[in-house]
């Protein structure tokens, strides 16, 4: 129970009332649950529900909150934005989108020119329009199990069964399965779905249609974590170099979350485009393409056969902006000690529940991407959704979660979702995490 507006309420009548005025009972579908918990507040690795029930959050809203929930100085930024009156302007440049734009150019190698959304799929939409522009083509390929946002550019379904898309086939490419109604079918027709992990299959696609470019999460982290195998994004720079495709890191988890510079700069394949979101302004919302100027330089061009529009009312709101400036500039100045610590709590924490498992007998296996891991009840780590979809056990995997959040350790309760460990865990964190994972896996 809380109170709301002085009455007390419950979580049966807030879901009533939230069925009663919004469309699905929550303002973004994704985040519909069982169990329903409804959270009302958290601070660093915490989250607390209505009646005030604590439990650590792996979760962390599918992962922006790399330094934690609230952070105190990237919340006082924000506060000290609002106490200087900065506000929505609608004109001009303003001293605070210059100043993140040259924190994200200075922090990532590939950024020469970039600009600001408010989500990671209006940056990802920019993207695909971009390369469309600068190529004259219309084609794009995507990723199975890849999430690359909700437009229709991109809008299809991430983790279809093998009935759906069939056995696995390389070189070649599944069916289109759109994740919503409402997309036209002519959308559809331009869109080319391959096999994460599988070169072979993009320069198949690349022989037989005009592609404007190819658009991939550099690690699979919509469905768990699904790593790059040696040589596969080197391959990808080479086959766009090849067939003038643009490359397109959608960076929106990894970038931040795994180092300063992006996925890319540990991987070291520069992408002709980049997008970013989630991590950059620790749970603001903030989103951003970037890339080389020649590309990027089609949102002003001079020719208007050529120019790309780029709009959005609240583009680099002053809120946003002082987060993000915040969050980058604490990554910059003390990131040595930031991701060092993330990577120690990670990597105790994988280890861990790996052994607890195995002290078990049970199959399993916590690939991990920095400071972001998934468990998956199989022998070995999954290379693509099909190797997921033969070998992973969903079921387990669905009771492993919900025992957890029953005994306050929040990961989000469906199969493959990605967790999150933030700079506000600590080792009692850990502790208590791995105390509680040996208490459920003994039940399992």
């Amino acid at each position: 129970m809380t109170t709301n507006g002085g009455k007390a309420i419950s979580v049966e009548q807030l879901i009533g009332s939230a069925d009663s005025y919004i469309a699905g009972g929550v303002v973004s579908l994704n985040r519909k649950v069982d169990p329903a918990i409804t959270f009302v507040r958290a601070l660093g690795s915490k989250l607390y529900n209505l009646a005030g029930t604590e439990y650590v959050d792996y979760h962390a809203a599918f992962s922006p909150h790399l330094l934690g929930h609230n952070h105190p100085q990237v919340n006082a930024a924000v506060i000290d934005a609002m106490a200087r009156n900065e506000s929505l302007m609608g004109a001009g440049t303003t001293p605070w989108e210059v100043t993140l734009a040259k924190l994200l150019c200075e922090a990532v190698n590939s950024l020469q020119r970039v600009q600001i959304t408010n989500t990671g799929s209006e940056a990802t939409a920019h993207a695909i329009r971009l390369a469309r522009a600068y190529t004259g083509r219309d084609d794009i390929i995507l990723m199975l199990g890849g999430y690359n946002g909700w437009h229709n550019d991109v809008c299809r379904t991430v983790m279809p069964t093998v009935d759906q898309v069939g056995s696995r086939v390389s070189p070649g490419e599944y069916p289109v399965l759109p994740l919503s109604a409402g997309i036209p079918k002519d959308a559809l027709a331009h869109l080319h779905i391959v096999n994460f992990n599988d070169a072979a299959s993009v320069e198949y696609v690349m022989r037989a249609h005009p592609i404007a470019c190819v658009l991939v999460e550099p690690v699979l982290q919509n469905i768990g974590m699904v790593l790059p195998q040696p040589g596969y994004l080197a391959r990808l720079r080479e086959l766009c170099d090849q067939y003038e495709a643009v490359l397109v890191f959608d960076e929106v988890k990894t970038g931040f979350r795994t180092a300063l510079g992006g996925y890319q700069s540990v991987c070291g394949v520069t992408p002709d485009l980049s997008v970013f979101g989630k991590a950059v302004a620790n749970g603001y919302p903030m989103g951003v393409i970037g890339g080389c100027e020649r590309i990027m330089g089609l949102f002003h061009d001079a020719d208007p056969t050529r120019k790309t529009l780029i709009a959005g009312t609240y583009n680099a709101h002053p809120v946003s902006c002082a987060a993000a400036i915040a969050t980058l500039e604490l990554l910059r100045d003390h990131g040595e000690d930031i991701y060092g610590q993330l990577d120690g709590l990670t990597a105790r924490l994988t280890a861990g529940v790996t052994d607890i498992f195995s002290q078990r007998g049970i199959p399993a296996i916590t690939p991990r991407n920095g400071s972001a891991y998934c468990t998956y009840f199989c022998d070995h780590a999954p290379v693509d959704w099909h190797d997921i979809l033969a070998h992973h056990d969903f079921d387990l995997d669905r009771r492993y979660r919900r025992a957890l959040i029953e005994r306050g350790i929040y990961q989000f309760p469906l199969p493959c979702k990605q967790g999150s460990v933030s700079a506000a865990h600590s080792d009692e964190d850990i502790d208590r995490t791995l105390e509680v994972t040996a208490g459920v896996v003994a039940e399992l």
